[in-house]
This record gives structure tokens, sequence and C-alpha cells, in this order.
């Protein structure tokens, strides 16, 4: 039996998500960028794109720290990957602090209005598919953009195209069209660009082997090599999550435990449906006891 740890990506944030952060990690990655990181989760703060990626990045570690306790595997939806990585041991919380400042501006940059995020309940993949293609042009572009669950996809492009595809999706019989608070079109082409500009910045960053197991959230299956996984990060921005099959994967190689990281619950409620034995739980909510001695029980089951 194994255990994971998985981190959200944005639309999870919350307003004063890092009150609950311990003042060593704050501090640190304060002295780090340069500002007071604890004025980046106003709500104010959090409309923009670089707020949100280093708030989920720096609630992610310092609750990882708080647990104390080794996990087998890791996985991160979108932003999440990057504290996994640093979690894993491959990233420091330095070099990743950094390069998701970057990474949220250069995605702020370019889409600063007229596009984002839409989640589509109700409907199966291949519907959704259908329905992009009928609405798709180089003039209102729309895109898949995750795989959550069977019936759970999110879309992302134009503010006109995702309207259009969300009618669509509404007169096929969708339970919910959703516009998530994501002010960007993440993980479709539209994000080529700014991903090509953040591996440049990746190239002078010193990267290890995973000491834990990282998932991939776009490949779905375990990266190891150092290159591969600068690839990845880099890349995620413009490349679908395919978050069901990702779970799918752990669940198959035997994870048993899956503790989402904080801010919320929404990874919890997709992980159920796969997860036909075991334990789900998240972070916020629950003992912090309780999920240090989930993760010693399912360690010790190794031996």
């Amino acid at each position: 039996m194994s255990s994971l740890l998985v981190f959200p990506g944005q639309g999870a944030q919350q307003p004063g998500m890092l009150q609950r952060v311990p003042r060593e990690t704050l501090s640190e990655a304060s002295d780090v960028l340069g500002e007071d990181v604890s004025l980046l989760d106003s709500a104010q703060a959090l409309q923009t794109t670089r707020a949100v990626q280093l708030c989920l990045l720096i609630a992610g570690v310092a609750a990882t720290r708080q647990l104390a306790m080794p996990s087998d595997y890791v996985a991160g939806l979108s932003i999440g990957a990057y504290p996994a990585a640093v979690v894993a041991g491959a990233l420091s919380f330095s070099d990743a602090l950094h390069l998701v400042s970057l990474r949220g501006e250069l995605m702020q940059q370019a889409y600063p209005q007229g596009y984002g995020m839409t989640a589509i309940i109700g409907l199966d993949l291949a519907t959704v598919e259908g329905l992009l293609a009928q609405v798709h042009s180089d003039d209102s572009p729309v895109y898949l953009a995750n795989i959550n669950a069977d019936n759970q996809v999110v879309i992302a492009g134009s503010e006109s195209a995702m309207k259009a595809v969300a009618g669509l999706a509404k007169a096929r019989g969708a339970g919910l069209a959703k516009r998530l608070a994501v002010s960007v079109p993440s993980h479709c082409p539209l994000l080529e660009k700014p991903a090509a500009v953040l591996a440049e910045a990746f190239a002078s960053v010193t990267l290890q082997t995973p000491k834990i197991g990282y998932l991939s959230g776009s490949r779905a299956r375990p990266i190891i090599k150092i290159e591969a996984l600068r690839d990845d990060l880099a890349f995620n921005m413009c490349r679908v999550v395919d978050w069901r099959g990702t779970v799918q994967s752990a669940y198959e190689r035997g994870v048993r435990l899956q503790i989402e990281l904080p801010p919320g619950a929404v990874l919890t409620g997709l992980a159920r449906r796969v997860f036909e034995q075991g334990t789900v739980m998240a972070f916020d909510g629950a003992r912090l006891d309780t999920l240090q001695a989930l993760l010693r029980e399912e360690g010790s089951r190794h031996f």
C-alpha cells in the first residue's frame, strides 16, 4: 500500500489562505522574492494570476512541512506540480518561487482579459469534444483543457467561445457549465509561447532526480529523468491535464491513501470516484495528528 499527496491548481484559491501558514515559511518566501508574501492572499491581490499561483505554491509546501511525514508519491494539478516537485526533492523552494512568479506573470501578460476556463459537468469527453469542434475557430478559440473525471471536463479559450460551448452543453443535458475563477486559458495551445519563455528560464535551474514518486498531471505517469521533469514543469501550462488518468495511475500502483494539500477539497471529491478502497482526505478541516497517523500507518504496511 502507498500514499499520495496531491496539490490543487488555480480555482482552489481563497482570500486569507496564507493566514494559516506558519510564519517561518512566509518569511522564507518573502526573503526569496523580496516582498511581503502575506499580502498576496487578499481578494484584490488574488485577481492576478501571479498572486494566485504563488499562494498555491506557498500553501502546499507549508502544509507538507507541517505534516512532517513522507509519502510515496506526489502529484499536482497544473501549478500544483510545482509544490509537488519541491516536496519530491526535485526542485528547491527558492527556485520554485522564482519560476512560479515568472510563470504567473507570463500567463497574465499573454491574456490580461477576455479569456479563461469553464467546467462542464454531466457530459462525457467525446460529447464535449464534439461541441468544441462546432465552436472553435481562429477568431473564437476554445479547447479541451482538463479531464477531471468521466463526466467532468474543463475547457479553455475566449469568453465568447466558452459561452457558446456552455450553451450547447446545457442543451445536450449538462448538469452544470460553470465559469472558473481562472483569468487565463490554461492547458491549451494558446499558452505555447509563454511556456517556451518559461522553458528558457528553466534552463538555468538545477533539478534533482525525485526522491519520491513524481506523477505528472499531464502524462498520468511517473517521471524520473531530470530533462523530462524540466519539460513537464515548463510546458504543463499549455498541455491538457489528465487528472482522471493521474489518480487512476496512482491507484493502480497501490496507492490507498490520498491527502489533498490546501486549499480546499476539490481533488478529494474527484479521487473518491476512483478509490474503490482506501482513504481520501483533505488537509483542510482534518486534524494534523490524524493525517500524520494515516501516513505512518500506510508507510508501515510496506514492511
